[in-house]
This record gives C-alpha cells, sequence and structure tokens, in this order.
C-alpha cells in the first residue's frame, strides 16, 4: 500500500463549495480509492439536506451552534460536542438550528460525499432551489432523496 500522511494548514484549504446554503471545506478526501472523507460544515439556520440515504457511513461532530438531526424518523437537538453515526443506507437528514451551526463530517468507505458537494456547487446556483436539478445531481453521486 503506498499510503501518505496529511498536514493540512488552514492557509491550504481550498475555498468552501457551496451546498444549497451550506458551506462545505473539503478537509481530506481520498478520490482514488473511496476510503474516507473528511469536511468542515457550516450553516445559517435552517439550511441543510432533506432526508436521504447513501452507501456510506457517515458521522458528524457538532462544534458551535445546534444542528437538529434526523435518522429513521426520529429528531434529535444536538449541541457542541455531540457525535452522531450513521450507518451506510440509514434514512436521515439535518437541519441547522437558530443562530446556525458548524460541525465536521467524516465520510467512510466508498464515499462520493466530496465529488457530490463539488458537483453541487458547480451546477446548483444560488437562489431558489431548482429541486430536479438538485435531485438529478444527488442521485448521480449515490444519494437518493426521500421525500
Amino acid at each position: 500500500m503506498n499510503s501518505q500522511y496529511l498536514v493540512l494548514k488552514p492557509e491550504q484549504r481550498d475555498a468552501p463549495f457551496n451546498v444549497v446554503g451550506t458551506l462545505v471545506t473539503v478537509l481530506a478526501d481520498d478520490p482514488e480509492n473511496r476510503r474516507f472523507g473528511v469536511t468542515f460544515q457550516q450553516g445559517d439556520e435552517g439550511t441543510g439536506p432533506p432526508p436521504h440515504c447513501h452507501g456510506w457511513d457517515e458521522c458528524f461532530y457538532v462544534l458551535e451552534g445546534g444542528v437538529e438531526f434526523t435518522c429513521e424518523g426520529e429528531s434529535y437537538v444536538c449541541t457542541p460536542g455531540t457525535l452522531v453515526v450513521v450507518p451506510n443506507g440509514t434514512i436521515h437528514g439535518f437541519k441547522y438550528c437558530a443562530g446556525g451551526g458548524k460541525m465536521l463530517e467524516f465520510t467512510g468507505q466508498g464515499t462520493l460525499a466530496a465529488q457530490m458537494f463539488k458537483a453541487m456547487d458547480d451546477e446548483i446556483p444560488p437562489g431558489p432551489p431548482d429541486v430536479p436539478k438538485i435531485l438529478d445531481v444527488l442521485g448521480r453521486n449515490g444519494v437518493t432523496v426521500v421525500l
């Protein structure tokens, strides 16, 4: 195996992607082997993805503010220090609470998260969301929205 370590200082980060109102900074990505990913996410009150599922594990660690997570129909208001673990295939979503929030996201084997975030930023313009286009971009990147 030809693994390399990574040290990423703040000034070396790429600009965040705008993913329908949530700013997502990719901190680590493994596009060749799709073993893992790490992002820093921040959003304003009310932003966040609807219920959805995908084929990779994911976990979130809330750093600031509040985030309301829904997992398999159960809702939880999560404050700083809360860890949310979402196994692959689990229907989940979240929205930022009053005042917004910040969190880290870690994705597991098979992740397409970073490429999906880039596609959303590239293809979905700011403003009122084009829902059919968003569903298309998500579907092409392994995400199924559950309406």
